[in-house]
Protein backbone atom coordinates (compact mmCIF):
# COMPACT_ATOMS: atom_id res chain seq x y z
CA UNK A 1 0.00 0.00 0.00
CA UNK A 2 1.04 3.82 -0.61
CA UNK A 3 1.85 5.87 2.58
CA UNK A 4 -0.78 8.44 1.54
CA UNK A 5 -1.86 10.98 3.78
CA UNK A 6 -4.22 9.93 5.85
CA UNK A 7 -5.83 13.86 5.39
CA UNK A 8 -7.98 13.79 2.96
CA UNK A 9 -11.15 15.51 1.73
CA UNK A 10 -13.75 13.59 -0.90
CA UNK A 11 -15.49 16.42 -2.75
CA UNK A 12 -18.28 16.36 -4.60
CA UNK A 13 -19.52 12.84 -4.41
CA UNK A 14 -22.40 10.41 -4.63
CA UNK A 15 -22.13 9.13 -1.47
CA UNK A 16 -23.87 5.70 -0.76
CA UNK A 17 -23.52 5.58 3.07
CA UNK A 18 -25.28 2.07 3.65
CA UNK A 19 -26.78 4.04 6.63
CA UNK A 20 -30.27 5.53 6.98
CA UNK A 21 -29.03 8.43 5.51
CA UNK A 22 -28.90 6.57 2.01
CA UNK A 23 -27.79 8.49 -0.67
CA UNK A 24 -26.28 11.64 -0.62
CA UNK A 25 -25.59 13.56 -4.04
CA UNK A 26 -22.66 16.11 -4.10
CA UNK A 27 -21.45 15.66 -0.47
CA UNK A 28 -18.13 15.86 0.97
CA UNK A 29 -16.56 13.03 3.13
CA UNK A 30 -13.47 14.52 5.46
CA UNK A 31 -11.28 11.62 6.48
CA UNK A 32 -8.44 12.47 9.41
CA UNK A 33 -6.05 9.98 10.80
CA UNK A 34 -7.89 7.20 9.29
CA UNK A 35 -11.53 7.96 10.58
CA UNK A 36 -14.24 9.22 8.88
CA UNK A 37 -14.41 12.99 11.00
CA UNK A 38 -17.67 14.56 8.79
CA UNK A 39 -19.77 14.11 5.89
CA UNK A 40 -21.27 17.58 4.39
CA UNK A 41 -21.27 19.92 1.55
CA UNK A 42 -18.73 22.48 1.92
CA UNK A 43 -16.93 21.26 3.84
CA UNK A 44 -13.04 23.07 4.50
CA UNK A 45 -10.09 21.33 4.22
CA UNK A 46 -7.54 20.88 7.12
CA UNK A 47 -3.92 22.52 6.41
CA UNK A 48 -2.19 19.67 4.48
CA UNK A 49 -5.32 17.61 3.65
CA UNK A 50 -5.27 16.25 0.38
CA UNK A 51 -8.09 17.17 -1.93
CA UNK A 52 -10.42 15.21 -4.19
CA UNK A 53 -13.05 16.12 -6.71
CA UNK A 54 -15.29 12.66 -7.33
CA UNK A 55 -17.20 15.15 -9.99
CA UNK A 56 -20.29 13.56 -8.47
CA UNK A 57 -19.41 9.87 -9.12
CA UNK A 58 -20.06 7.26 -6.50
CA UNK A 59 -18.44 6.68 -3.34
CA UNK A 60 -19.11 3.52 -1.21
CA UNK A 61 -17.95 1.88 1.72
CA UNK A 62 -15.12 -1.19 1.05
CA UNK A 63 -16.86 -4.23 -0.39
CA UNK A 64 -17.36 -7.27 1.72
CA UNK A 65 -15.79 -10.44 -0.20
CA UNK A 66 -18.22 -13.04 0.96
CA UNK A 67 -17.30 -16.06 2.93
CA UNK A 68 -13.61 -16.95 1.70
CA UNK A 69 -10.42 -18.73 1.81
CA UNK A 70 -8.40 -15.58 0.84
CA UNK A 71 -5.13 -16.19 2.13
CA UNK A 72 -5.91 -19.19 3.52
CA UNK A 73 -6.16 -21.05 -0.10
CA UNK A 74 -3.15 -19.76 -2.96
CA UNK A 75 -3.62 -22.67 -5.51
CA UNK A 76 -6.73 -25.15 -5.06
CA UNK A 77 -3.97 -28.27 -6.52
CA UNK A 78 -1.28 -27.52 -4.30
CA UNK A 79 -1.74 -28.97 -0.50
CA UNK A 80 0.84 -26.75 0.69
CA UNK A 81 -0.92 -23.67 0.25
CA UNK A 82 -4.49 -24.74 1.18
CA UNK A 83 -5.51 -24.49 4.56
CA UNK A 84 -9.18 -24.13 5.16
CA UNK A 85 -10.19 -27.57 6.42
CA UNK A 86 -9.50 -30.43 9.18
CA UNK A 87 -9.04 -33.92 8.99
CA UNK A 88 -7.60 -35.77 11.45
CA UNK A 89 -9.76 -38.60 11.47
CA UNK A 90 -8.06 -42.15 10.91
CA UNK A 91 -8.33 -43.14 7.03
CA UNK A 92 -10.09 -40.29 6.79
CA UNK A 93 -13.04 -42.36 7.98
CA UNK A 94 -13.23 -41.43 11.42
CA UNK A 95 -15.33 -38.03 12.71
CA UNK A 96 -12.93 -36.15 14.36
CA UNK A 97 -15.25 -33.10 15.79
CA UNK A 98 -12.53 -29.97 16.64
CA UNK A 99 -14.65 -26.74 16.78
CA UNK A 100 -11.44 -25.21 18.88
CA UNK A 101 -9.77 -25.38 15.26
CA UNK A 102 -9.25 -21.88 14.08
CA UNK A 103 -8.09 -21.00 10.32
CA UNK A 104 -7.59 -17.41 11.33
CA UNK A 105 -4.22 -18.68 12.62
CA UNK A 106 -3.23 -19.47 9.21
CA UNK A 107 -4.17 -16.49 7.16
CA UNK A 108 -1.71 -15.79 4.87
CA UNK A 109 -1.53 -11.53 4.47
CA UNK A 110 1.10 -12.18 1.88
CA UNK A 111 -0.96 -13.91 -1.04
CA UNK A 112 -1.45 -12.95 -4.39
CA UNK A 113 -5.79 -12.83 -4.27
CA UNK A 114 -5.41 -9.85 -1.81
CA UNK A 115 -3.92 -7.25 -3.88
CA UNK A 116 -5.99 -8.68 -6.70
CA UNK A 117 -8.81 -8.49 -4.84
CA UNK A 118 -8.65 -5.16 -2.51
CA UNK A 119 -8.22 -3.14 -6.52
CA UNK A 120 -11.74 -4.26 -7.44
CA UNK A 121 -13.44 -2.37 -4.25
CA UNK A 122 -13.18 -5.53 -1.70
CA UNK A 123 -11.91 -4.34 1.27
CA UNK A 124 -12.50 -7.18 4.28
CA UNK A 125 -13.81 -10.88 3.80
CA UNK A 126 -14.72 -13.49 6.42
CA UNK A 127 -12.72 -16.42 6.01
CA UNK A 128 -14.29 -19.32 6.64
CA UNK A 129 -13.35 -22.73 7.47
CA UNK A 130 -14.26 -25.98 5.43
CA UNK A 131 -15.51 -29.74 5.87
CA UNK A 132 -13.69 -32.79 4.73
CA UNK A 133 -13.88 -36.37 5.20
CA UNK A 134 -12.58 -37.30 8.56
CA UNK A 135 -13.45 -33.81 9.97
CA UNK A 136 -17.36 -33.08 10.74
CA UNK A 137 -20.28 -30.96 10.23
CA UNK A 138 -18.87 -28.83 12.77
CA UNK A 139 -15.99 -27.40 10.30
CA UNK A 140 -14.12 -24.94 13.04
CA UNK A 141 -14.07 -21.06 13.40
CA UNK A 142 -13.21 -17.99 11.18
CA UNK A 143 -13.12 -14.19 11.34
CA UNK A 144 -13.43 -11.00 9.39
CA UNK A 145 -10.30 -9.76 8.35
CA UNK A 146 -9.29 -6.59 6.18
CA UNK A 147 -7.46 -6.49 2.90
CA UNK A 148 -5.17 -3.99 3.59
CA UNK A 149 -2.11 -6.20 4.48
CA UNK A 150 -2.89 -6.51 8.43
CA UNK A 151 -1.50 -10.33 9.85
CA UNK A 152 -4.74 -10.65 12.31
CA UNK A 153 -8.50 -10.59 12.08
CA UNK A 154 -10.71 -8.29 13.95
CA UNK A 155 -14.16 -8.41 15.42
CA UNK A 156 -15.58 -11.72 16.84
CA UNK A 157 -14.66 -15.00 16.09
CA UNK A 158 -17.50 -17.44 13.98
CA UNK A 159 -18.35 -21.21 14.16
CA UNK A 160 -18.95 -22.80 10.89
CA UNK A 161 -21.08 -25.90 10.71
CA UNK A 162 -22.12 -27.61 7.19
CA UNK A 163 -25.85 -29.59 7.41
CA UNK A 164 -27.92 -31.75 4.91
CA UNK A 165 -27.15 -33.46 1.79
CA UNK A 166 -23.71 -31.84 1.27
CA UNK A 167 -22.56 -32.99 4.64
CA UNK A 168 -24.25 -36.85 4.85
CA UNK A 169 -21.35 -38.13 4.18
CA UNK A 170 -19.40 -36.95 7.18
CA UNK A 171 -22.55 -38.39 9.52
CA UNK A 172 -23.05 -41.95 8.63
CA UNK A 173 -24.67 -40.83 5.37
CA UNK A 174 -27.67 -39.90 7.42
CA UNK A 175 -29.63 -36.32 7.72
CA UNK A 176 -31.05 -36.59 11.14
CA UNK A 177 -27.87 -38.00 12.47
CA UNK A 178 -26.60 -34.43 12.34
CA UNK A 179 -29.14 -33.09 14.90
CA UNK A 180 -28.33 -36.34 17.02
CA UNK A 181 -24.53 -35.51 17.06
CA UNK A 182 -25.28 -31.60 17.62
CA UNK A 183 -27.54 -32.31 20.23
CA UNK A 184 -25.12 -34.23 22.38
CA UNK A 185 -22.37 -32.23 21.47
CA UNK A 186 -24.44 -29.30 23.72
CA UNK A 187 -25.12 -32.12 26.21
CA UNK A 188 -20.66 -32.38 26.58
CA UNK A 189 -20.26 -28.73 26.78
CA UNK A 190 -23.69 -28.44 29.59
CA UNK A 191 -21.73 -31.61 31.78
CA UNK A 192 -24.45 -33.70 30.80
CA UNK A 193 -21.94 -36.07 29.10
CA UNK A 194 -18.80 -36.69 31.31
CA UNK A 195 -15.59 -35.65 29.69
CA UNK A 196 -14.57 -38.83 29.68
CA UNK A 197 -17.59 -41.01 28.16
CA UNK A 198 -16.59 -43.46 25.66
CA UNK A 199 -19.15 -41.30 23.24
CA UNK A 200 -17.59 -38.33 23.69
CA UNK A 201 -16.51 -36.35 21.06
CA UNK A 202 -15.16 -33.15 22.03
CA UNK A 203 -11.41 -32.13 23.78
CA UNK A 204 -11.56 -30.11 26.96
CA UNK A 205 -10.85 -27.05 24.01
CA UNK A 206 -13.23 -28.31 22.04
CA UNK A 207 -15.75 -28.01 24.79
CA UNK A 208 -14.26 -24.48 25.37
CA UNK A 209 -14.90 -23.16 22.20
CA UNK A 210 -18.06 -24.44 21.14
CA UNK A 211 -19.56 -23.08 24.81
CA UNK A 212 -18.83 -19.34 23.89
CA UNK A 213 -21.69 -20.15 20.75
CA UNK A 214 -24.57 -21.18 22.99
CA UNK A 215 -26.96 -19.12 24.96
CA UNK A 216 -26.64 -16.33 22.46
CA UNK A 217 -23.03 -16.05 22.41
CA UNK A 218 -20.86 -15.74 18.86
CA UNK A 219 -22.32 -16.25 15.79
CA UNK A 220 -22.71 -20.05 14.16
CA UNK A 221 -22.73 -19.40 10.41
CA UNK A 222 -24.54 -22.92 8.62
CA UNK A 223 -24.47 -24.14 5.10
CA UNK A 224 -27.75 -25.41 4.45
CA UNK A 225 -29.94 -24.98 1.19
CA UNK A 226 -32.97 -27.45 1.66
CA UNK A 227 -36.14 -25.67 2.96
CA UNK A 228 -36.67 -28.80 5.03
CA UNK A 229 -33.26 -28.53 7.33
CA UNK A 230 -33.55 -24.48 7.49
CA UNK A 231 -36.93 -25.54 9.22
CA UNK A 232 -34.71 -28.21 11.75
CA UNK A 233 -32.13 -25.65 12.41
CA UNK A 234 -34.68 -22.75 13.33
CA UNK A 235 -36.13 -25.32 15.45
CA UNK A 236 -32.17 -26.60 17.26
CA UNK A 237 -31.03 -23.25 17.20
CA UNK A 238 -34.50 -21.78 19.41
CA UNK A 239 -34.56 -24.65 21.68
CA UNK A 240 -30.22 -23.75 22.43
CA UNK A 241 -30.39 -19.84 22.02
CA UNK A 242 -27.84 -20.11 18.94
CA UNK A 243 -27.41 -16.89 16.83
CA UNK A 244 -27.27 -18.45 13.42
CA UNK A 245 -27.02 -17.39 9.93
CA UNK A 246 -27.52 -19.08 7.14
CA UNK A 247 -24.58 -19.19 3.76
CA UNK A 248 -26.18 -20.37 0.61
CA UNK A 249 -29.85 -20.95 0.87
CA UNK A 250 -31.18 -22.07 -1.85
CA UNK A 251 -34.95 -22.76 -0.64
CA UNK A 252 -34.64 -20.08 2.36
CA UNK A 253 -37.26 -18.25 0.55
CA UNK A 254 -39.70 -21.10 1.33
CA UNK A 255 -39.59 -20.00 4.57
CA UNK A 256 -38.44 -16.37 4.92
CA UNK A 257 -41.26 -15.01 7.64
CA UNK A 258 -39.78 -17.77 9.98
CA UNK A 259 -36.57 -16.73 9.18
CA UNK A 260 -37.32 -12.75 9.20
CA UNK A 261 -39.13 -13.75 12.89
CA UNK A 262 -36.07 -15.29 14.12
CA UNK A 263 -33.96 -12.43 13.00
CA UNK A 264 -31.58 -15.13 10.63
CA UNK A 265 -29.56 -13.11 8.04
CA UNK A 266 -29.22 -15.21 5.11
CA UNK A 267 -25.72 -14.89 2.29
CA UNK A 268 -27.50 -16.12 -0.78
CA UNK A 269 -25.76 -17.06 -4.17
CA UNK A 270 -28.19 -14.63 -6.38
CA UNK A 271 -27.11 -16.89 -9.37
CA UNK A 272 -28.56 -19.67 -7.89
CA UNK A 273 -31.29 -20.67 -10.18
CA UNK A 274 -30.98 -24.38 -11.65
CA UNK A 275 -30.42 -26.77 -9.07
CA UNK A 276 -27.55 -28.16 -8.99
CA UNK A 277 -28.57 -30.87 -6.26
CA UNK A 278 -31.97 -32.31 -4.29
CA UNK A 279 -31.20 -30.16 -1.65
CA UNK A 280 -31.74 -26.99 -4.38
CA UNK A 281 -35.14 -27.93 -5.71
CA UNK A 282 -36.52 -24.64 -4.78
CA UNK A 283 -33.30 -22.44 -6.41
CA UNK A 284 -34.37 -19.34 -7.85
CA UNK A 285 -32.67 -15.89 -9.00
CA UNK A 286 -35.42 -13.79 -7.16
CA UNK A 287 -34.75 -15.99 -3.71
CA UNK A 288 -32.96 -12.54 -2.22
CA UNK A 289 -35.69 -10.55 -3.31
CA UNK A 290 -38.58 -12.41 -1.77
CA UNK A 291 -36.55 -13.20 1.73
CA UNK A 292 -36.25 -9.24 1.51
CA UNK A 293 -39.40 -8.18 1.10
CA UNK A 294 -40.71 -10.90 4.24
CA UNK A 295 -37.86 -9.11 6.05
CA UNK A 296 -34.76 -11.24 6.42
CA UNK A 297 -31.65 -9.28 6.32
CA UNK A 298 -29.78 -10.29 2.86
CA UNK A 299 -26.00 -10.31 2.08
CA UNK A 300 -24.31 -12.42 -0.83
CA UNK A 301 -22.30 -15.85 -1.03
CA UNK A 302 -20.47 -17.13 -3.78
CA UNK A 303 -20.36 -20.98 -4.69
CA UNK A 304 -17.38 -22.45 -6.18
CA UNK A 305 -14.08 -20.62 -6.36
CA UNK A 306 -14.89 -17.63 -3.95
CA UNK A 307 -11.42 -16.90 -2.85
CA UNK A 308 -9.85 -15.96 -6.57
CA UNK A 309 -13.66 -14.87 -7.62
CA UNK A 310 -14.47 -12.73 -4.90
CA UNK A 311 -14.36 -9.51 -7.21
CA UNK A 312 -17.63 -11.39 -8.94
CA UNK A 313 -19.91 -10.95 -5.89
CA UNK A 314 -20.90 -7.09 -6.64
CA UNK A 315 -21.69 -8.80 -10.71
CA UNK A 316 -23.98 -11.00 -8.17
CA UNK A 317 -25.29 -8.24 -6.04
CA UNK A 318 -26.66 -6.78 -9.77
CA UNK A 319 -28.04 -10.03 -10.48
CA UNK A 320 -30.58 -9.89 -7.02
CA UNK A 321 -31.42 -6.31 -7.71
CA UNK A 322 -31.99 -7.24 -11.27
CA UNK A 323 -34.20 -9.78 -10.24
CA UNK A 324 -36.54 -7.70 -7.61
CA UNK A 325 -34.11 -7.28 -4.83
CA UNK A 326 -34.36 -3.03 -4.38
CA UNK A 327 -30.80 -1.25 -5.10
CA UNK A 328 -30.21 0.02 -1.54
CA UNK A 329 -30.91 -3.15 -0.17
CA UNK A 330 -28.07 -4.71 -3.03
CA UNK A 331 -25.81 -2.09 -1.40
CA UNK A 332 -26.32 -3.32 2.17
CA UNK A 333 -26.00 -6.98 1.55
CA UNK A 334 -22.23 -6.30 0.78
CA UNK A 335 -21.62 -3.45 3.21
CA UNK A 336 -23.70 -2.93 6.12
CA UNK A 337 -25.40 -6.27 6.69
CA UNK A 338 -22.69 -8.83 6.24
CA UNK A 339 -20.43 -5.97 9.18
CA UNK A 340 -24.11 -6.07 11.85
CA UNK A 341 -23.56 -10.32 10.85
CA UNK A 342 -20.15 -10.28 11.83
CA UNK A 343 -19.59 -8.20 14.79
CA UNK A 344 -17.78 -5.08 12.76
CA UNK A 345 -20.29 -2.50 12.43
CA UNK A 346 -18.54 -0.46 14.83
CA UNK A 347 -15.65 -0.34 12.39
CA UNK A 348 -16.89 -1.10 8.85
CA UNK A 349 -19.72 -1.44 6.44
CA UNK A 350 -20.85 2.18 6.25
CA UNK A 351 -20.07 5.90 6.02
CA UNK A 352 -20.54 7.39 9.06
CA UNK A 353 -18.27 9.52 11.48
CA UNK A 354 -16.03 7.27 13.38
CA UNK A 355 -16.05 4.79 11.00
CA UNK A 356 -12.84 3.67 9.12
CA UNK A 357 -11.92 5.30 6.22
CA UNK A 358 -12.11 2.11 4.17
CA UNK A 359 -13.59 4.04 0.47
CA UNK A 360 -14.05 3.21 -3.03
CA UNK A 361 -14.72 5.64 -5.51
CA UNK A 362 -16.08 3.96 -8.75
CA UNK A 363 -16.65 5.24 -12.40
CA UNK A 364 -20.10 4.25 -12.37
CA UNK A 365 -22.59 2.44 -10.89
CA UNK A 366 -20.65 -0.29 -8.15
CA UNK A 367 -23.48 -3.19 -8.78
CA UNK A 368 -23.06 -2.89 -12.73
CA UNK A 369 -20.13 -5.32 -14.03
CA UNK A 370 -18.97 -2.13 -16.62
CA UNK A 371 -17.88 0.32 -13.96
CA UNK A 372 -14.51 -0.15 -11.60
CA UNK A 373 -12.80 1.19 -9.01
CA UNK A 374 -10.62 4.32 -9.36
CA UNK A 375 -9.41 4.64 -6.11
CA UNK A 376 -9.71 2.67 -3.09
CA UNK A 377 -8.70 3.78 0.57
CA UNK A 378 -8.10 2.32 3.24
CA UNK A 379 -7.87 4.24 6.91
CA UNK A 380 -7.53 6.81 4.46
CA UNK A 381 -4.60 5.93 2.53
CA UNK A 382 -5.01 5.75 -1.05
CA UNK A 383 -3.49 2.19 -1.84
CA UNK A 384 -1.95 1.51 -5.34
CA UNK A 385 -3.99 0.27 -7.94
CA UNK A 386 -2.27 -2.50 -8.99
CA UNK A 387 -1.89 -6.25 -8.83
CA UNK A 388 -0.04 -9.09 -10.12
CA UNK A 389 -2.58 -9.41 -12.45
CA UNK A 390 -2.25 -5.61 -13.56
CA UNK A 391 1.67 -6.13 -13.85
CA UNK A 392 1.34 -9.98 -16.12
CA UNK A 393 -0.81 -7.45 -18.55
CA UNK A 394 1.38 -4.36 -18.73
CA UNK A 395 4.10 -6.82 -19.45
CA UNK A 396 2.68 -8.75 -22.18
CA UNK A 397 -0.16 -6.30 -23.78
CA UNK A 398 2.35 -3.88 -25.69
CA UNK A 399 5.98 -4.50 -26.43
CA UNK A 400 8.49 -1.47 -27.46
CA UNK A 401 8.50 -3.13 -30.36
CA UNK A 402 5.45 -4.12 -32.34
CA UNK A 403 5.32 -7.88 -32.10
CA UNK A 404 4.26 -7.73 -36.07
CA UNK A 405 8.38 -6.20 -36.47
CA UNK A 406 9.45 -9.33 -34.22
CA UNK A 407 8.77 -7.54 -31.03
CA UNK A 408 8.64 -10.04 -28.10
CA UNK A 409 7.51 -9.85 -24.52
CA UNK A 410 9.77 -8.36 -22.05
CA UNK A 411 10.37 -11.15 -20.40
CA UNK A 412 12.07 -12.56 -23.41
CA UNK A 413 15.07 -10.59 -24.37
CA UNK A 414 15.83 -9.71 -28.04
CA UNK A 415 18.57 -12.33 -29.66
CA UNK A 416 21.63 -10.61 -30.38
CA UNK A 417 22.52 -9.02 -33.72
CA UNK A 418 24.36 -11.01 -36.08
Amino acid sequence: MTAGAQELLIRNATVHTATAQGTLKGADVLVSGGTIRAIGTGLAPPAGAQVIDAQGRPLTPTLFGGITEIGLEEVSGEKATVDDTLALGADTKQMTVRPEFDVTLAFNPDSILIPVTRIEGIGWTLLGAGTASGGSIVAGQGGVVRLDGSADPIGPRELFLRIGGDAAGLSGNSRAAQWMILDQLIDEVRGRIPPDANAALLTPAGRTALAKYLNGGGRVVVAVDRAADIRQLLRWSARHNVRIAIAGGAEAWRVAPSLASAKVPVFVNPLGNLPSDFDQIGATMENAARLRAAGVQVGFSQAGDASHNARKIRQLAGNAVANGLPWEDGLAGLTRVPADTFGVADRLGTIAPGKRADLVLWSGDPLEVNAVALQVWMDGRAIEMRSRQTELRDRYLRTATPAEQGGLPRAYPQPAAR
